[in-house]
């Protein structure tokens, strides 16, 4: 599936099954809130947190996901394009960051 792809579906979905987006401000905190929920898995499975007893394991992939339909649907409603939005991303990243990383000792240092 294309970005451009995703945004058509994503739109089709909302404007069916969904009935209509959410405002702006809505779908911001809807994605705050996945964001979270990505944050505790992530805090749980790859750093020092630990689950409650009990507690219902959530899917990483899942809730990655999530954040990204919210995304899309915010782009949508804004009228983002977001292939072109990612292409010029990578453009300034690259020439922003072209030896930066490369020069940047803490990402050589195997001692972590």
């Amino acid at each position: 599936m294309t970005i451009e792809q995703l945004q058509t579906d994503v739109d089709r979905w909302i404007t069916t099954t969904g009935v209509r987006y959410f405002s702006p401000l809505t779908n911001m905190a809807i994605l705050a809130e996945e964001v979270g929920e990505v944050a505790r898995i992530i805090a749980r499975d790859y750093g020092e947190q630990s689950y409650r007893e009990g507690t219902e394991r959530k899917s990483l992939a899942d809730e990655l996901a999530d954040v990204i339909w919210v995304a899309v649907c915010l782009a949508n409603q804004t009228g983002v394009n977001l292939t072109d939005a990612i292409q010029r991303n990578f453009e300034k990243k690259t020439r922003r960051d072209a030896t930066r990383h490369l020069n940047n000792p803490k990402l050589h240092n195997n001692n972590e």
